[in-house]
This record gives C-alpha cells, structure tokens and sequence, in this order.
C-alpha cells in the first residue's frame, strides 16, 4: 500500500519538477508529501527491523 503511494508521489513530483522546476511551489509541496508518506513507511517498519 505505501509503497504504491509512494511510487506515484515520487511520479508526480519528477512531473512537477520537470513542468515548474525544482524550487516551485508546487514541486516542494508534493515533496513534503512524499517526505510524509516516507516517514509514514519507516514508522511502521521499524518495529519489525528491530527484532
């Protein structure tokens, strides 16, 4: 599940940079999101890599 959300965000941020470029907006809000549902990913992992 996280992992499809993250590929698509990852998508959609290259999208926006290419478009608007790097330092838009735009392009830093989506890579805020993708830094959010990374955190998301390596909260729920970390109890199991800690076995």
């Amino acid at each position: 599940m996280y992992y499809l959300k993250i590929e698509q965000k990852r998508e959609q941020m290259l999208t926006l940079a290419k478009t608007y470029g790097l330092t838009a907006e735009v392009t830093v809000q989506c890579s805020q999101e993708l830094d959010k549902l990374l955190n998301q990913l390596q909260t729920k992992m970390v109890p199991f890599l800690m076995k």
